[in-house]
């Protein structure tokens, strides 16, 4: 991924100066209405790193915003809601004034706390104003029964009262995350695990921009935007979001996971950290594995498959070559026969229906086996593959293993009556040409696989080693 660049902050260290450079005041859900609206009208993507939601959640989403609501995310598991909050503080100002020392961030020209408002009036032009970046404008917080009011909100600081000031006094409170948030976006993840005592709280910040602490009533211009997510289950099973706050949100969405392989495969080159290379076929794999356990009556849908699933996968897939590379001096490429060694690694990741237990492991290995099958009708649709069967006539086998090389393998090929056919394979499973020993060999392997499945091949498999015959 690249990495993103930070232009420095602007030079401006005073109001007088600030003024001067005819910068004007913006509260915050115009800004990112204007700047939103800026990126569409200008051809650039306000979504980067998002896949499988460009027509049906994020026209919700911009459509939230213009609007200046409140938005909730509603979704299983690992379908991109967090990833997808944290992308709205790109649509933030990259660099916005504060006053120096302000609990609260406010802007230079908009003070509202008494401190600030003294400070102005006794600075004037001369007030020291300091410049916080769009990332610190971003603040997010996972909902655990634990947290309190004081966390969210805030409480009255013993130590300031010691000090003498008086407990109704602005000065004796600490504030909480969602106060010291001013001017920026709250993300609160898994909503419904917030205790409802704690959701209560959130109401007059949410409608009526007030903050109540320890019964002191303090009007308090927040301008801030809370975003939540939440997993539909869990109203039932962990907690719920309490009505009049759901009624707040001005906006509730519903994700969903990729509903095309190609954005499935997407995601998962793009999260997963693999130790080895894993072509792209095997991503393919990864991908229909995944989609067929979202449709398939064993696993409980109500709980989701997350798309960690075939991240890990992915990851897991590579480990097992750079293992096999370690033991043999084979290059670093994952091959089919990887595969097999995140079945063990992925069972845990998925929740299984009542009455399936002790078959877990048949279930997954099942699924895998169809989504093989169907990578390689995909991939070698209308290629006469009679050739490879006839050479494997029951004489003449291939053998392929967690510890054997792409080379030893290669070199165990037999040679076919029809030339070129490896080769039509390895480009047909996105080798080519390009590809070296460990690309071609996982493509031939995949091949191999699909005959198996197919029932045009035999395959024999123990200690290590397996035999296609």
């Amino acid at each position: 991924m690249t990495q993103s660049t930070t232009t420095p902050d602007p030079a401006l260290t005073t109001l007088g100066a600030l003024r001067e450079s005819g910068h004007t005041y913006r509260p915050l859900r115009e800004e990112l209405r204007e700047n939103l609206l800026d990126r569409i009208t200008g051809g650039e993507d306000p979504w980067p790193g998002l896949h499988g939601f460009r027509s049906t959640v994020l026209p919700q989403l911009e459509r939230a915003l213009i609007a200046g609501h409140d938005v909730v995310l509603l979704g299983e598991r690992g379908q991109g809601k967090t990833r997808l909050l944290r992308t709205l503080a790109g649509l933030l100002d990259e660099w916005t004034p504060t006053i120096a020392g302000s609990e609260l961030h406010e802007h230079p020209l908009a003070p509202f706390t008494q401190a600030s408002l003294d400070a102005v009036a006794v600075q004037g032009d001369a007030l020291e104003i300091v410049w916080r970046h769009r990332s610190e404008r971003y603040v997010e917080k996972l909902a655990t029964p634990d947290t309190s009011v004081a966390d969210m909100i805030g409480d009255v600081d013993p130590m300031r009262v010691a000090e003498g000031r008086r407990l109704g006094d602005p000065e004796t409170i600490h504030y909480g995350l969602v106060p010291r948030a001013n001017r920026g976006i709250v993300a609160i993840n898994e909503l419904p695990d917030l205790a409802e005592r704690i959701q209560v709280s959130l109401l007059n910040v949410m409608e009526e921009r007030d903050v109540q602490i320890r019964g002191y009533v303090l009007r308090l211009p927040l301008d801030v935007l809370v975003v939540a997510s939440a997993n539909p289950e869990d109203y039932t099973n962990r907690g719920r979001i309490i009505t009049p706050l759901k009624d707040r949100f001005g906006a509730e969405i519903r994700t969903h996971y990729p509903l095309e392989l190609e954005d499935e495969v997407a995601v998962i080159r793009q999260e997963a950290q693999p130790a080895a290379s894993v072509p792209g076929v095997l991503l393919e794999v990864l991908a229909r594995f995944t989609r067929l356990l979202r449709v398939s009556s064993a696993v409980n849908q109500g709980s989701g498959v997350s798309a960690r699933f075939a991240i890990s996968g992915a990851e897991t897939v590579a480990a097992a070559a750079r293992l096999r590379t370690a033991l043999t001096g084979d290059v670093a490429v994952a091959r089919p026969v990887d595969l097999e060694a995140a079945l063990d690694v992925l069972r845990g990741k998925v929740e299984f229906e009542t009455g399936e237990e002790g078959r877990e492991a048949e279930i997954l290995r099942h699924a895998l086996r169809r989504a093989t099958a169907d990578t390689v009708r995909e991939r070698l649709a209308g290629l006469e593959m009679g050739p490879l069967v006839d050479a494997l006539d029951g004489t003449r086998t291939v053998t392929t293993g967690e510890r054997v090389t792409a080379a030893a393998l290669l070199a165990d090929l037999p040679q076919l009556s029809v030339p070129g056919l490896y080769d039509e394979i390895a480009e047909r499973m996105g080798s080519g040409s390009e590809g070296g020993d460990g690309e071609r060999a996982g493509a031939i392997e995949l091949a191999l696989e699909g005959l198996f499945l197919a029932r045009q091949l035999s395959k024999d498999s123990g200690d290590g080693e397996t035999i296609y015959g």
